[in-house]
């Protein structure tokens, strides 16, 4: 059991490194607060979820945090939701 958590505060720190390492600042503005936030509580499938979100290119990202373009629906999801909230009262 303490292997599967040291693997997933692994993973937590890889994402939070990633959020704030993105290829645009801008998107770093966004993405990097919210896995602080966010990221060290979030379960295995909340990890899977977010994680294949920083998978997509920049500015698709951020085009759909920023509402230009709608959130596709293999996105639409529980993080992506908390996400759009969290930048809405930042």
């Amino acid at each position: 059991m303490a292997d599967r958590e040291e693997e997933l505060d692994v993973r937590r720190k890889r994402l939070q490194f990633r959020s704030w390492h993105r290829g645009i600042r801008e998107l770093d503005l966004l993405t990097g607060p919210f896995a602080d936030r966010y990221v060290p509580g979030f379960t295995a499938e909340q990890l899977d979820e977010f994680e294949a979100l920083l998978l997509q290119s920049d500015p698709d990202i951020y085009n759909w945090l920023v509402g230009h373009e709608p959130i596709p629906e293999a996105f639409d999801n529980e993080i992506v939701g908390l996400m759009k909230n969290f930048i809405q009262d930042s």
